[in-house]
């Protein structure tokens, strides 16, 4: 006996029972639990993106997830990447009750980059460079369900 399932989402991840009667035995009953995980290894992922618009060398500031209260927030690690065709780059971790921790090994972002108050990225000034470019944050709520956003930045000269 199998069961078989096609076009497998995350939604199916649960526990499924297989139920037979045998006679003389009487009912035999078999249990697994069926966990789902995307192909990086997260179980749950939610993914809002944002576009922002922003004017050259001017300071960009990007909230982690908008519609978010900030104490839902300060008490999960969270970290701020940037990417470009494919490769992503760290920013900025923060651990609850931590101060953040910079990456400024990145040359276009070095110390341009600050925390700001709820999370929000500040960038400053904005470069053209910044142009097309996709910040994203990433909460850990737990091990295995992450909240991401993702702002693309569109810089503007005058």
């Amino acid at each position: 006996w199998a069961l078989h399932l096609e076009e497998v989402t995350m939604s199916l991840s649960g526990q499924y029972e297989c139920t037979f009667v045998t006679y003389p035995y009487g009912t035999k009953a078999a249990k697994i639990q069926l966990t789902v995980k995307a192909e990086n290894g997260i179980k749950w992922s939610a993914l809002r993106h944002y576009l922002k618009k922003v004017w050259l060398k001017q300071t960009l500031e990007i909230p982690c997830l908008e519609n978010t209260t900030p104490e839902n927030l300060s008490t999960y690690p969270l970290k701020w990447l940037v990417g470009e065709n494919g490769r992503k780059e760290e920013l900025v971790t923060k651990e609850p009750s931590c101060p953040a921790v910079y990456r400024n090994s990145s040359m276009l972002y070095g110390q341009r980059v600050l925390l700001g108050l709820n999370n929000t990225l500040k960038v400053f000034p904005t470069k053209i460079t910044d142009d097309g470019r996709v910040f994203s944050c990433h909460i850990l709520y737990h091990p295995e369900r992450v909240q991401k956003s993702s702002t693309t930045v569109r810089v503007f000269g005058k």
